[in-house]
């Protein structure tokens, strides 16, 4: 019985946390409705005050090399490479991220299976990140206004930032 509850609370928990985590509602409306929610989500805010997380890239090279999350680890995702975690700390909260969280999702459930005990999914992606004004590098590391925005579909659900499609 305490296993159930334990369960249900956390599900409930989930339920709560997904609530509203993108400014845009139509953009949230999508994600609710693209995402499997397999995975345990975080917001943007939540994800910027971690300080100890890691965050991991799971778009492809050419994505990360426009534009990503300062110090995050690129593991890509149609040829995943998740050997460049085998030196992280499996205690540390994981944060993988795409554009708009699909690709993310999938990827975050293949590193909680490495071991690593807290891997969250960023909810709306590096567009939200941009979208909520937080900071990108490009690949000489230096802060950047471009985004890659993946094609013209989803490009539509990134507000901030120079949109790249190359």
């Amino acid at each position: 019985m305490r296993k159930t509850n334990s369960l249900v609370f956390l599900l409930l928990i989930q339920s709560f946390l997904m609530a509203q985590k993108v400014e845009n509602k139509a953009y949230d409306l999508l994600l609710k409705g693209l995402l499997d929610h397999d995975s345990l989500f975080i917001s943007v805010n939540e994800a910027a005050k971690m300080q100890e997380a890691v965050f991991v890239d799971s778009r492809e090279k050419g994505e990360f090399e426009v534009s990503h999350i300062e110090d995050a680890v690129w593991v890509g995702y149609e040829s995943v490479n998740l050997s460049a975690l085998e030196k992280v700390d499996r205690s540390k909260p994981m944060v993988v991220y795409c554009s708009v969280g699909y690709r993310s999702e999938r990827i975050a459930l293949k590193i909680k299976e490495m071991g690593f005990n807290e891997v969250y999914n960023l909810y709306g992606g590096i567009f939200e990140w941009k979208n909520q004004g937080k900071a990108v590098v490009n690949a000489q590391m230096e802060e950047t206004e471009k985004v890659h925005a993946y094609n013209r579909i989803w490009g539509v659900w990134l507000s901030k930032g120079e949109k790249v499609y190359k």
